[in-house]
């Protein structure tokens, strides 16, 4: 049995969520199958156990029969890392939430800035979830994701000091260092866990 039906979780060569069916090797892609299967059940508006086992077949076949190229989107899912993550996430919205409230109904005006704050992974799916992660937090919103050195430009609504810019900075990696430990594969979670880079040069300046 083993020889014919391997699991992602007992051969680290296969992409996640996935199996290898058969001496050919095709590998089957478990979230399509069950998306495919999910299609079947809702076209025949009945939900009973034979239409499930139907589409399970039905959805297998096609996925073996039209196998799509292997795409590995360097995605995992670390329960414990997901949920320090959310933990904070809601922590840092409320305290952000507080600290803008008062910045706005203050009288003493605040300096903005744009400043670039390099990060250590260099995927495009942990980029991009990095980005959407420090854009949720009220008091600063990404402008642009520069993929080539992997920076992260922020406009930041306190930056009277030196050490708010920094502050922000250090935000953004523990987001990131977060967001990796929640998502990332082990090569990403390896990085995360090196000194965060110095800041680099943006646009012929140095970042603030």
């Amino acid at each position: 049995m083993s020889r014919f039906l391997r699991l992602s979780f007992r051969d680290s060569d296969l992409p996640p969520m996935s199996c290898k069916v058969g001496r050919r090797g095709r590998v089957l892609d478990l979230p399509l199958t069950a998306w495919l299967t999910l299609i079947w059940v809702l076209l025949w508006s009945t939900f009973n156990l034979a239409n499930i086992i139907t589409g399970v077949i039905v959805a297998s076949a096609v996925c073996l029969a039209f196998p799509l190229p292997p795409v590995d989107l360097g995605l995992r899912l670390h329960p414990w890392g997901i949920v320090r993550l959310a933990g904070y996430l809601l922590y840092d919205m409320y305290t952000s939430g507080v600290r803008v409230t008062r910045q706005i109904f203050g009288a003493t005006p605040h300096l903005a800035a744009v400043i670039g704050v390099p990060l250590r992974c260099r995927g495009d799916l942990m980029l991009a979830a990095v980005a959407v992660a420090v854009s949720n937090v009220p008091g600063g919103s990404v402008i642009e994701v520069r993929r080539a050195t992997a920076t992260v430009f922020l406009h930041v609504l306190d930056a009277d000091r030196p050490e708010e810019l920094e502050a922000a900075r250090r935000q953004v990696w523990r987001l990131e260092e977060l967001t990796v430990r929640a998502f990332g594969t082990r090569d990403e979670i390896a990085r995360v866990a090196a000194p965060p880079p110095p800041p680099q040069l943006a646009a012929g300046r140095p970042a603030p």
